[in-house]
């Protein structure tokens, strides 16, 4: 309900009617993999000179100059590539230091959670003058959220852990609370197990996790994406602690697709993998409203 009203309020915003105190930008650095899909997909990508070593998608972005890495970019290739407009986000105050003081214009943005992540596609298409684009990403993002929000989905304990739950000898970073993942979790009808902590992604011992037995345990990122043979071999593992309820009913997945991490256009892409673990049967008998990815038709 509050991203419907959020949307709608995007859209009566006076901001809308565009920016005028902002000249269109034609020579664009991009400084991280959300930043840069959303310029793309909003329709920007002949006006995106370069990005960073981690924009992987989509495609032509990789073809791209790459200006290093997120925190420490090489300036001189910035500074070659003459751009107008170096968007980052707020966290990234190096680069908006190093702009000023090269007399480069920068746009702030954040994509921290799902309210930023939406004032952050609205932003971008009025400084940028894509306001049609912006608002028809943003009913699409707005509308798939709805769906599964209409389905009423009853919660279940879920652990969502990042990366390599392999090791027994290790503690496992989880998904905490206050966290973009978390709130796509909650939209899939997880309810996450770790509800608390003052960290975003919190080291966890598998006593903890014991404690609080999952029902449903679903690990997420580059280390997760594993041939049948290895995910049997994790799932093996985590049989030695048998009275985890996710462990006894065979609750397992592993979910190792890049775009699980990257807050952006693709989050659709992400509540669908989560849902399909955590409720399969809503998909069951919908190739009606669901497209070949488990997303709703827009």
């Amino acid at each position: 309900i509050f991203l419907s009203l959020c949307f709608f309020f995007f859209l009566l915003s006076p901001l809308w009617a565009g920016n005028t105190d902002s000249k269109s930008a034609n020579r664009i650095i991009s400084t991280s993999p959300s930043i840069t899909e959303t310029l793309f997909e909003l329709g920007l990508k002949d006006r995106v000179v370069a990005v960073t070593d981690f924009c992987n998608y989509p495609h032509t972005a990789c073809q791209l100059p790459s200006i290093g890495g997120m925190i420490n970019p090489k300036m001189e290739t910035v500074v070659s590539l003459n751009p107008d407009l170096i968007i980052h986000q707020s966290g990234n105050q190096r680069i908006a230091k190093n702009a000023k003081s090269l007399g480069i214009r920068t746009l702030e943005v954040d994509m921290g959670n799902l309210e930023e992540i939406f004032a952050s596609i609205k932003k971008l298409g009025a400084v940028l003058n894509c306001q049609e684009s912006a608002k028809k990403l943003l009913l699409r993002l707005n509308e798939g959220i709805t769906f599964y929000q209409k389905q009423h989905l009853p919660k279940k304990e879920v652990l969502l852990i990042l990366g390599d739950s392999s090791d027994s000898s290790r503690d496992l970073y989880a998904v905490g609370p206050d966290t973009f993942l978390n709130e796509l979790l909650n939209i899939s009808g997880g309810n996450n197990i770790i509800r608390n902590s003052p960290a975003r992604y919190p080291k966890l011992s598998k006593e903890y996790i014991i404690e609080k037995s999952p029902a449903i345990i679903i690990e997420v990122g580059p280390k997760s994406n594993l041939p049948q043979k290895e995910i049997d071999l994790r799932i093996q593992e985590w049989s030695r602690f048998p009275t985890i309820k996710a462990v006894k009913n065979k609750q397992i997945y592993f979910i190792g697709a890049d775009y699980i991490l990257i807050p952006g256009p693709r989050l659709l892409k992400t509540i669908a993998r989560f849902a399909k673990a955590i409720h399969p049967e809503i998909f069951e008998g919908r190739t009606d409203v669901m497209n070949s990815q488990g997303i709703p038709n827009p």
